[in-house]
């Protein structure tokens, strides 16, 4: 027992998250030097137990976050001050998309990845091509989207894992039993017991997190060896200086100067989502830990149980801002075509009311596909650039996942603290030592 509450205190446990990703890379290198196949099917088979244990909660985990988020609003204030909240909140939502977007912009042109074409030898294999052409024939269209949003029934949204669905149903369904009162206790009551059940069992999977971890950036490393980092290098490289900016300059900038909260405490306490997002891919699994670090930033538990499962499938600053900016400046590089100013501005426009096509874990392929749609590139280019882009998308996709947890923790502290809901004394507590599962508001 000693060593299981040493193991979970957030400094060694984030250490623990770090030397995954050495131990995982060195794994990959002997497997791939050696030709050692069967090393490769362990790490690959480590790294897909531990993704599908997270992917079974995430449907019911996003339901009822968001049910549970809604109606806790109650204990806030009447129906004005919900209202007020996710308004302010959705706000912040889009200037953070704004800023980001820009920033994205000025990297791609700077960083100008895909010139010249295919002249480098890059080509895409006909696996991820095929991939390509389906992504963009489902994904490519506005109008694609807005069928995408409705299910055809409660159940399929469900069966299907369609995150987007999910979530609309979430927030019709948490909004009604908001109005209803005391007539849905019942209703709230099971969703809330159904909502401490799954983070409990996600918090004992993040506690498998360093083993998965490895068996991924393993598996990985051993697959594609060069191919991970050597083609498409500036655009893999824009998408980390376009993130990195996000995270370590805009964030502490809104942190300092508008949430009134020092960089230096923040990443402290954030640190281990951000982390643990950037080897998991994925902000719904990091959603107890991203949750769990607002509220130790001084954020009303309440308002983070509303505020962070929204972020989570919405609000997608790597995914959804930086990444579609540069993503197609390099489909645009690829095909000879310089991009209008008009073109740009759809980018932005884009990202910042398009965060909700980003929800669910083809968020980065949704979000590039509607900008390119949007801004009138030919589709059979904007196939080629994703079948190359999914070459080196993993190693993308962890840096687009950290950014994105960041900004879903940063939005709530700043809202929190306009709206009077920060407590500085909580934020000023050094977090809790021994945390194995996130707790509820």
């Amino acid at each position: 027992m000693s060593f299981l509450r040493a193991y979970t205190k957030p400094r060694v446990f984030a250490a623990a998250v770090i030397g995954s990703l050495v131990v995982g890379a060195a794994l990959g290198v002997l497997a791939r030097t050696t030709g050692a196949t069967t090393l490769t099917n362990v790490l690959r088979a480590i790294g897909e137990i531990f993704t599908t244990l997270l992917q079974i909660a995430v449907i019911p985990l996003v339901f009822t976050a968001i049910v549970v988020g809604i109606t806790s609003l109650r204990g806030l204030g009447g129906g004005r001050t919900a209202a007020r909240l996710g308004g302010r909140t959705v706000l912040w939502f889009a200037i953070t998309s704004f800023i980001a977007s820009l920033i994205g912009i000025a990297i791609g042109k700077l960083f100008n990845p895909g010139a010249g074409g295919l002249g480098a030898g890059i080509a895409a294999t006909a696996k991820n091509a095929d991939k390509a052409a389906k992504s963009v024939s489902s994904w490519g269209s506005w109008d694609a989207f807005i069928e995408g949003l409705l299910p055809q029934n409660f159940f399929s949204a469900f069966a299907e894992g369609n995150t987007l669905q999910v979530l609309f149903l979430a927030v019709l369904i948490g909004a009604a039993a908001y109005s209803l009162g005391d007539k849905a206790k019942p209703f709230v009551d099971f969703t809330t017991s159904v909502f401490e059940i799954i983070q409990r069992y996600l918090g004992w999977i993040v506690r498998l997190a360093p083993l998965g971890i490895a068996g991924l950036i393993g598996a990985a490393v051993s697959n594609y060896g060069d191919a991970l980092f050597r083609p498409l290098l500036s655009t893999t490289a824009a998408v980390y200086v376009g993130c990195l900016l996000v995270l370590f300059v805009v964030y502490p900038i809104l942190l300092k100067f508008v949430a009134k909260i020092s960089p230096a405490t923040f990443f402290a306490k954030a640190g281990t989502a951000i982390q643990f997002a950037f080897a998991s891919q994925s902000s719904a699994a990091t959603l107890p830990l991203t949750r769990q670090a607002a509220v130790n930033l001084g954020v009303e538990p309440s308002y983070a149980a509303f505020a962070t499962p929204l972020a989570s499938a919405t609000k997608m600053d790597g995914c959804a801002a930086v990444f579609p900016a540069i993503g197609a400046i390099f489909i645009a590089n690829l095909a000879g075509v310089q991009l209008s100013i008009g073109q740009y501005v759809g980018i932005v426009v884009v990202a910042v009311l398009g965060a909700l096509a980003t929800a669910g874990t083809t968020g980065w392929l949704t979000a590039l596909t509607l900008t390119t749609a949007f801004i009138g590139l030919d589709a059979k280019q904007v196939a080629l650039g994703i079948a190359l882009i999914y070459s080196v998308n993993p190693i993308m996709d962890m840096m687009r996942t950290a950014t994105n947890v960041a900004g879903q923790i940063v939005v709530p502290t700043i809202v929190a603290r306009a709206e009077g809901l920060l407590d500085d004394t909580v934020r000023d507590t050094p977090a809790p030592r021994a945390k194995a599962e996130p707790v509820s508001a």
